[in-house]
């Protein structure tokens, strides 16, 4: 079922410019939650940072962070089904809904396992056979590594790197916040990527700003200039770069000296409205009632948006407009069947799925951190046109359309 195909057309009737309302609603469908310390192919399932659909085969494709050897197992990917009929709005909704079908060793350059603590996979996208994922890099005492973005075949091995400007490779103190500081910050680099609608352009962000960019990264008091870092995809040479300001934290940790970020942590382009992506920010305070975890998703764009590509310091840029943001939905006012709040785990993975009901899906995944007070959550979204008074007649043709590409698609693929 390809719903990447079905959704142009459903935004397409009712979209007017990218600065105005969303022209799509998001309906909660339900979630599905594996237990930490599920087992599938010698492995241990978790930390599903990045998720994407593949149209052809209806599968899932999910990168896991586990650091590589340095946790479990080596860097990998799975492939999934997800029978969104069993997903529901229980606090305790099973894991019936999810089905691990295959796993995939991610290689070295030299077609080796990583070896520990030297990968950290953050997001991954199918596109033309082939996969594009990120590695956040590090800095930390155990060792500074440059954050990547690259290309791998199906069976996990390389195919090449994209051209990163220097000024993200980290250089100075394990903090970031030491004067004379550079690059990106310890577990705050590229945990997004996503593409261009015609696939021309791969985007990748920093969760968080350069340590030039900003004194502090997000705090309760403020937000983050995290960077949006274009490629071209056909020579890997980095074309556009952009700021988008995160929100501060959104909740004071207890005591306040506890662990607290917020962060951008994916990417979704929009198919039918150029230049705009969804956004995924996810704020986590420590200490506080329930899981800590605050998921917001924002329509942001491009247009107007001042390229800074080549700027290795913002305070040296001369006066610049960030990326624009609207508030699409807000997750934590999502509630369970009986009434009481959803809790959420760590997300950090989004993409378009399969249909349901005749109409495109939005599925989002978590990073559970292999923690046994954590658990990995799938949610799904039922993708509804947002119809304009005069544009009522055509959004209910584009969904009777919908359906009935469905019912083919399925026809075919039965026979």
């Amino acid at each position: 079922m390809k719903c990447r195909n079905a959704l142009i057309p459903l935004l397409g009737l009712v979209a007017g410019n990218t600065n105005a309302a969303a022209p799509f609603s998001l309906d909660y469908i339900g979630q599905n939650i594996v237990p930490t310390g599920t087992l599938f192919g010698g492995t241990t399932v978790g930390g599903l940072s990045g998720i994407d659909y593949d149209s052809v085969s209806g599968r899932y494709l999910a990168i896991s962070d586990d650091h590589s050897s340095s946790s479990l197992n080596p860097a990998r990917y799975y492939e999934l089904s997800l029978n969104l009929a069993l997903f529901n709005k229980n606090a305790a909704p099973g894991a019936a809904g999810v089905t691990f079908n295959s796993v995939t060793t991610i290689l070295t350059p030299g077609g080796g396992t990583f070896a520990a603590n030297k990968v950290d996979p953050e997001s991954m996208r199918l596109r033309n056979g082939s996969l594009f994922w990120t590695n956040e890099g590090q800095r930390s005492a155990v060792e500074f590594q440059n954050p990547t973005v690259r290309e791998m075949n199906l069976n996990g091995s390389y195919v090449r790197d994209f051209a990163v400007p220097g000024y993200y490779n980290p250089s100075g103190s394990n903090s970031s916040l030491g004067v004379g500081d550079k690059g990106i910050r310890n577990n705050l680099a590229f945990e997004s990527l996503s593409f261009s609608n015609d696939g021309n352009t791969l985007y990748t962000a920093t969760e968080n700003s350069l340590a030039q960019d900003d004194a502090l990264p997000a705090t309760i008091l403020n937000g983050s200039k995290s960077r949006v870092l274009a490629f071209d995809v056909n020579s890997g040479n980095a074309v556009g770069e952009y700021v988008y300001t995160t929100d501060a934290v959104i909740d004071t940790p207890n005591p306040i000296t506890n662990f607290a970020t917020n962060g951008l942590v994916e990417l979704l382009n929009i198919p039918g409205l150029s230049d705009t992506f969804i956004a995924t920010e996810r704020s986590f305070s420590a200490g506080i009632p329930g899981t800590g975890n605050n998921i917001r998703l924002y329509l942001t764009s491009l247009s107007n948006a001042s390229n800074l590509l080549g700027v290795d310091d913002l305070d040296s840029a001369p006066t610049y407009t960030s990326m624009s943001k609207e508030l699409l939905l807000d997750l934590s006012t999502l509630t369970n069947s009986d009434g009481s709040a959803l809790a959420l785990d760590n997300i950090e993975a989004i993409t378009w799925g399969e249909t349901f009901n005749g109409n495109p899906t939005l599925i989002l995944a978590s990073d559970n951190n292999f923690s046994s007070t954590q658990f990995s959550q799938f949610l799904a979204f039922e993708v509804k046109a947002v119809p304009l008074p005069a544009a009522f007649p055509l959004f209910g043709t584009a969904l009777l359309g919908l359906g009935m590409n469905g019912l083919r698609r399925k026809h075919l693929n039965m026979a």
